[in-house]
């Protein structure tokens, strides 16, 4: 009975697992670990942020649809795209045609969006690289402690569960941490491009029928109302 007592004395849980490991595979796990951390902080900030912008696009697409005044004082991307919008409308032409106009005011309304997209974008690499680095960064730590489960093999001469079981286990415990970074980082990047994508179809939505409203007015009442 005293002879199958080192059997038992390997821990089995998560943490045994991860306090038993080789050195090398306990630093792949504390990588993946760090690493699926990261993509949880970006995930949660990015989801709230686009909470709000989402907002603002909405309001700022109906309102300018609607043909409702929109100042640059407004807050957040809104307020940064019309006072874009504005200052293109000010600067204008007499030899320019409406729609060469129009155009020059779009163009500084999706530049001056594609500043707000590009901050929002900030992130978005790391949950890609997670996503698709994290499973073999995982298996690196598998091939490691199976390799070392061999080891122990050739040293005790003992091919029983006893010697072979905790090495393959804190093996695939490795390959687990690494599946559970990639696979929500992998989930979030998928969502959070399409998010991205419509916001920015929303804006670019409502940039178009701005633009157009400020191209065909040069009324002098519209100048200074723009100017406020």
């Amino acid at each position: 009975m005293n002879e199958i007592m080192p059997a038992a004395s390997h821990d089995m849980s998560f943490l045994g697992l991860f306090l038993q490991a080789d050195p090398i595979v306990k630093s792949v796990m504390i990588l993946l670990v760090l690493a699926s951390l990261g993509c949880w902080t970006i995930v949660i900030e990015k989801l709230l942020r686009l909470r709000t912008i989402r907002r603002q696009a909405r309001a700022f697409e109906a309102a300018a649809r609607s043909g409702d005044r929109l100042h640059p004082q407004m807050a957040g991307a809104t307020g940064r795209i019309v006072a874009a919008g504005h200052e293109a409308w000010r600067d204008q032409d007499v030899s320019e045609s409406r729609a060469e106009r129009r155009e020059r005011i779009e163009r500084a309304m999706r530049a001056a969006l594609s500043v707000d997209m590009r901050q929002l974008q900030i992130g978005l690499p790391f949950l890609a690289t997670t996503g698709s680095a994290a499973p073999f960064i995982g298996l690196f730590g598998t091939v490691w402690g199976i390799m070392n489960s061999f080891s122990a093999i050739a040293a005790s001469q003992d091919t029983s569960l006893s010697v072979v079981a905790p090495g393959i286990a804190e093996a695939l415990f490795a390959t687990a941490i690494g599946l559970v970074a990639a696979i929500p980082a992998v989930i979030a990047y998928n969502k959070l491009t399409t998010d991205l994508g419509r916001l920015q179809q929303s804006f670019a939505a409502g940039i178009t029928a701005l633009g157009d409203r400020l191209a065909r007015d040069r009324k002098p009442h519209v100048r200074a109302e723009a100017a406020e």
